[in-house]
């Protein structure tokens, strides 16, 4: 071999040998957990099973069903309410609790609504928020197919 190329090879791999080093788990930026911020979370949500927060949701179905899709569908109740994730983000995004229940509707069929309970998301700040989806019923896929985007 050259020198030329002796010395072209040692170039690559101190290129590639420095590349490399920039990618290692340190460089990645620091996690602050929500707590510690200057406007700190708590991490203090209600819990899936609370019944302001199904009935927020079995209201704003209902109003989104008349005002859009004139279906005249409503949720009856709920069944098999589970959580399935609790600040699944990681600890320095917004506290959310993740839920899944059983929808039962007044046309008589059972559907699983998706939600996800955020801390300080409601109107103006104050007090939890719940973003949600039935599968099966997201007719535009605002949520991705069969709710993905709601779920942790």
């Amino acid at each position: 071999m050259t020198s030329k190329f002796k010395s072209a090879i040692v170039m690559t791999c101190a290129t590639l040998g420095f590349a490399s080093v920039s990618l290692l788990p340190a460089d990645a930026r620091p996690i602050t957990p929500a707590e510690r911020r200057q406007q700190p979370y708590t991490g203090d949500l209600p819990g899936c099973h609370d019944p302001a927060l199904l009935k927020r949701i079995a209201s704003r179905f209902v109003q989104r069903e008349k005002k859009y899709w004139s279906s005249g569908l409503e949720i009856l109740g709920y069944e098999k309410v589970s959580e399935t994730g609790y600040r699944s983000n990681g600890l320095d995004y917004i506290p959310r609790r993740y839920c899944r229940a059983a929808a039962v509707m007044n046309d008589g069929k059972v559907r699983q609504v998706v939600y996800a309970i955020a801390e300080s998301q409601s109107i103006i700040g104050w007090g939890p928020g719940v973003e949600w989806c039935i599968v099966g019923l997201d007719r535009n896929y605002a949520w991705g197919r069969s709710c993905m985007a709601a779920q942790p």
